[in-house]
């Protein structure tokens, strides 16, 4: 069975740096492999791409329901019969799109493998899975790779709302979220982001959203033991240690096993909140500290009666009240 790749390229991620990725890409693809080009335009498109290649996902499926999802593939010929083409989706963009194609694929297409390019300002994911963030090495190992890795992922179903999807980072209620937010408001992330300095972006929002965060009430099942908090801070729940652009949230977070992490800080004065950030945070010794809490589970509830903003991958989610329960399941990558 040989490869087609189909590549999906937001050439807006990271103010245009995956545009200049993926012109890089294609120019050494275009004459040694057989691929496809689709170019997510606005937001939602992404969904209606997969939905166009469903057809040829679908050879796959079917594929992998014989039990044969588990064998190597070889071989990029660049003409190939169709019936022996494996199709894979090859991502170029940030973790936003990543996103995207991931819950466009859910919960029916998990099994099919996705390689990713990370050509964002964030690009936590590539930290957190070991991924190599240089996109011409990166394209060199998806060609050398011949069988998909199993990843574990976040699941998530949001009864206010009614909503449901899959999670690739990080989920967070509070500070977090409003610092992604700001961070998206500002004036200064596209500037930045085209001299690659888009974290500054970050940093500043950080620094003000310490000061007009407050705390909210949240209740937590975690490991079947009920958690209240009166005035949390911040709550996230992780599937790797990163988040921000690099930052070590949760250090013993891994994507490799059937688990995800939640962290939770209660607002306390300011200034232990600054010496929690530059003391124990930076010198990944938060567990250290009392007002830290962390816990590890393959299931929980998060329920919050106050309005707050939420991140999704980044993505925001405006202010309202949330009641989420969250599972793991697995998803496939090619790298």
């Amino acid at each position: 069975m040989s490869i087609h790749y189909h590549f999906i390229i937001n050439e807006h991620a990271a103010s245009g740096r995956a545009k200049k990725v993926a012109e890089q890409i294609l120019n050494i693809a275009k004459d040694t492999v057989s691929y496809s080009t689709h170019f997510s335009q606005y937001a939602g498109h992404v969904y209606e791409i997969i939905q166009e290649l469903s057809p040829q996902l679908q050879v796959f499926n079917e594929h992998a329901q014989e039990g044969n999802n588990e064998e190597t593939i070889e071989g990029n010929e660049k003409e190939t019969n169709e019936e022996n083409v494996f199709p894979l989706l090859v991502i170029i963009g940030g973790d936003g799109t990543l996103h995207e194609v991931m819950n466009a694929l859910y919960p029916d297409h998990l099994n099919i493998p996705v390689a990713y390019i990370p050509s964002g300002s964030g690009n936590d994911f590539s930290r957190g899975i070991g991924l190599t963030r240089d996109p011409l090495k990166a394209w060199a190992q998806i060609q050398k790779n011949t069988a998909p890795k199993t990843v574990n992922l976040l699941t998530y179903q949001e009864a206010v709302s009614n909503r449901s999807g899959v999670l690739l980072n990080n989920l967070g209620v509070g500070l977090d979220a409003s610092i992604v937010h700001a961070t998206n408001d500002s004036s200064s992330k596209s500037a930045l982001n085209k001299y690659h300095l888009g974290n500054l972006a970050y940093m500043a929002s950080i620094l003000k959203q310490l000061f007009v965060q407050k705390g909210f009430p949240i209740l937590t099942e975690i490991n079947g033991e009920a958690h209240h908090f009166k005035k949390a801070f911040l709550c996230t729940t992780t599937n790797h240690p990163y988040f921000g652009g690099g930052v070590k949230i949760a250090p013993t977070a891994t994507p490799f096993e059937k688990n995800f992490d939640v962290v939770i800080v209660e607002r306390i004065a300011l200034i232990r909140i600054v010496w929690l950030i530059l003391f124990y945070l930076t010198r990944e010794k938060q567990f250290e500290n009392k007002h830290f809490n962390h816990y590890q589970t393959k299931s929980m509830r998060l329920v919050s009666t106050v309005p707050q903003y939420a991140q999704l991958d980044g993505e925001v989610w405006e202010k309202q009240a949330y009641d989420f329960n969250f599972g793991v399941t697995d998803g496939l990558f090619w790298f």
